[in-house]
């Protein structure tokens, strides 16, 4: 079910293939294509973090893949490095250390990323190295491309692209907005940009 009934929606519904914080039962699911060196994203990272702690099993958020690699040099290889981390049940560690260390995503931080979460540098280093994931990021990309994407971050709430600001209050009341629209009830601070295609 979608918020509205115009405009952009997901082109992929989520499913088995994606990484998801949250009960698959939750009234509302809010999915954001990022970049792990985009600024705007590193911003987005908190607010998403208050609003699911703000929200609880009312919300299930899944984050997929949109690397800007003309802007963002190391974008691809720390996607495929969170990836890589999800293979061993650690995709959620390794995309917060990502965020919470944008300006350090060069092979070596991965590396030193991979051991700190107790998995095996070689083995990520080498993963990225053949291209082990990168037909996952790609089709995450493709996804959000004909879904709409033309920056990072992007929100879709329950399949609909959310065009507003995305500052905590914001997304909280479009997330609320949702909540009430499929007959479910719940109950500050922060509108930023975005990085283009």
């Amino acid at each position: 079910m979608t918020t509205k009934t115009h405009g952009p929606v997901l082109t992929l519904p989520v499913g088995v293939r994606d990484h998801a914080q949250g009960p698959e039962t939750a009234l509302v699911t809010l999915v954001e294509y990022g970049d792990y060196q985009c600024p705007y994203c590193g911003r987005a990272y908190p607010i998403v973090k208050a609003l699911q702690k703000r929200m609880r099993d009312s919300l299930r958020f899944v984050f997929r893949n949109f690397p800007i690699t003309a802007l963002h040099p190391h974008a691809e290889q720390a996607a495929q490095a969170a990836e890589a981390a999800g293979e061993w049940g650690k995709f959620w560690e390794m995309h917060d250390l990502l965020f919470e260390h944008q300006r350090a995503l060069g092979m070596r931080h991965l590396a030193e990323y991979a051991e700190r979460l107790g998995l095996d540098p070689d083995g990520l280093v080498e993963a990225i190295e053949r291209g082990t994931f990168e037909a996952r990021v790609r089709e995450d990309f493709m996804t959000g491309v004909r879904s709409g994407v033309n920056g990072t971050p992007t929100f879709f709430i329950n399949g609909a692209r959310h065009d507003g600001m995305w500052d905590l209050e914001s997304l909280t009341a479009a997330v609320e907005t949702a909540l009430r629209a499929v007959g479910g009830d719940r109950g500050e601070e922060g509108g930023f940009g975005n990085d283009p295609l």
